[in-house]
């Protein structure tokens, strides 16, 4: 290890040509030896320093991945800059485009602090339609798992824009409103469900998402969310309505197993079989049963209850033997 007592970033940075990189895979090597050199609290300086003099893309993508193994809290003031270009040099339209991805990764990065009080530049970026949308998507999927609430007003904004171009943007806020867990994203969620769109419809994967968040709210008895649920398995889409099942499944409502009993008949065999593997999490071995000996169920509907007792069934009765056999 070099005498960590005289850190000189600055030489540090030349060493490892990270400024005006004549050769980048060299300079990630040098970067990624540094490990063999420094202690842990003199490399989070030395990749602060980076941070704030790189303008390399891929360079400052190694130096953001390597920073984020240790989430010292003395980075994200730079990891901040980063994502606001507020060390680089050029025109707004170039340099966005040139930093999508490094930015969408410090965004990542950011989350991974759970710090509250990254929200604000978050939502900067979000809400800014002139930002690339894997960047605002991005931005989305951290404040979805920073878990603000702060954050929720905005996020049903995005949803509730008529006018926002990028479904993937409204994708990531519905996703990011089950993460929160905020009762006040529910009407705007259960208002997309209720719209009627086909399976061609470029609000399909919305839709996907806004049944995914409406399950981790976890809304036990909302009879408008179980409605909206429930229309969602005529949906044209079998992806939606495999959705639809397993929030209903979720839901606790005392009708979510006569409702799910109901897709065993539905004409997609992957909705019938998804349809049967809930119903089995919320019965267990009868429905199974049943399957099986009654012919009006579907010759794919009964090799997958076969499936799941010599899947489960057995292993929970080779359990219940193991455990006999250890208490003796």
């Amino acid at each position: 290890m070099e005498d960590n007592n005289s850190l000189n970033p600055e030489r540090i940075a030349q060493d490892c040509d990270v400024i005006n990189p004549s050769d980048v895979e060299t300079s990630v090597k040098k970067i990624v030896n540094l490990d063999e050199k420094y202690e842990i609290f003199n490399l989070i300086k030395i990749y602060n320093y980076f941070l704030s003099v790189c303008d390399n893309p891929e360079i400052l993508m190694n130096v953001i991945r390597f920073a984020d193994r240790f989430r010292d809290k003395s980075t994200l003031p730079y990891l901040l800059d980063v994502m606001l270009l507020k060390n680089f040099n050029g025109d707004d339209l170039s340099l966005k485009e040139k930093y999508i991805n490094v930015r969408a990764m410090c965004a990542k990065a950011i989350s991974n602090y759970k710090d509250t009080s990254t929200v604000t530049t978050l939502l900067y970026c979000l809400n800014n339609k002139g930002e690339n949308y894997k960047v605002r998507l991005a931005c989305a999927d951290a404040l979805g798992k920073i878990g603000d609430k702060y954050a929720v007003a905005p996020l049903i904004d995005v949803v509730k824009d008529e006018d926002e171009k990028s479904v993937y943007v409204k994708e990531s806020a519905a996703s990011a409103l089950g993460l929160i867990g905020d009762l006040r994203a529910v009407d705007p969620l259960v208002s997309i469900l209720e719209s009627n769109k086909g399976i061609m419809d470029k609000f399909t994967f919305l839709k996907e998402r806004v049944i995914e968040a409406l399950g981790k709210l976890r809304l036990d008895n909302n009879q408008r969310v179980f409605n909206a649920l429930k229309t969602s398995l005529m949906d044209d889409s079998p992806q939606i309505r495999i959705n639809a099942i397993e929030a209903i499944m979720d839901s606790d409502n005392p009708k979510a197993y006569d409702t799910i009993k109901e897709c065993l008949n539905d004409s997609d065999d992957e909705v019938k079989k998804n349809a049967l593997i809930a119903l089995y999490n919320l019965q267990g071995r009868e429905i199974l049963d049943e399957v099986i000996s009654d012919s009006s169920y579907s010759d794919t509907l009964k090799v997958e209850a076969v499936s799941i007792i010599n899947e489960y069934e057995t292993e929970d009765e080779l359990d219940k033997k193991i455990h006999e056999e250890l208490d003796d």
